[in-house]
């Protein structure tokens, strides 16, 4: 694919993964006791429910036409603890349903790829799902895995940290841009494991 092609296939598929990983939050939140997202209507894989005009779109444009590692986030899925039977059990795996959600679409599209290996499209959606998956997972807010410390926080250090995690996540990832060498070498191995399935 040419250059351009690839951008566009790439955010198409940027937009689905990313459906499926909020879609898959509102869903665990929703089983766990908690309807508020189910209200607002982001219990959906339609893409426009979840899509930010700049973190979805305007931010990772400029960061590839910039030449910079690419990533973005959806609008957040608005969850009230309040609803769960067991608020910090419930809030964590929640939180950890959109990863989740995103390793085992790179399993099922893996598979597919053995039916259909001439759509580079599924490659890219393997990549992107890995990918999405383990920056959620680095234990910084607002990422999902930043949840787990609440079992090992007081509740106003928790507090802070969930204040502060963008400024936080922001510096180090300036400071050590090198995460994403170690999180793409990862992807790479990963989706060739998996779009070799069979």
């Amino acid at each position: 694919m040419t250059g351009y092609i690839t951008l566009i296939v790439s955010f198409i598929a940027f937009f689905v993964c990313l459906s499926v990983h909020e879609a898959a939050h509102a869903w665990a939140a929703n089983r766990f006791g908690d309807p508020t997202s189910k209200i607002e209507g982001r219990l959906s894989l339609n893409p426009l429910r979840h899509i930010d005009w700049f973190g979805t779109i305007l931010l990772p444009l400029f960061l590839i036409l910039s030449h910079l590692p690419a990533f973005g986030y959806a609008k957040p899925v608005m969850i009230d603890r309040r609803n769960f039977q067991n608020p910090s059990k419930d809030y964590l795996l929640s939180s950890l349903a959109g990863p989740g959600a995103n390793l085992l679409f790179a399993a099922v599209v893996g598979i597919l790829i053995s039916a259909f290996p001439f759509l580079s499209f599924l490659t890219i959606l393997v990549e992107i799902n890995i990918i999405l998956a383990m920056f959620n997972l680095i234990p910084i807010p607002p990422l999902d895995g930043s949840k787990i410390w609440q079992f090992f926080l007081n509740e106003e250090t928790y507090f802070n940290l969930e204040r502060y995690g963008p400024l936080i996540l922001i510096a180090v990832i300036l400071l050590f841009g090198s995460i994403f060498d170690f999180l793409f070498n990862i992807d790479i191995t990963l989706t060739f494991y998996l779009t070799h399935l069979f």
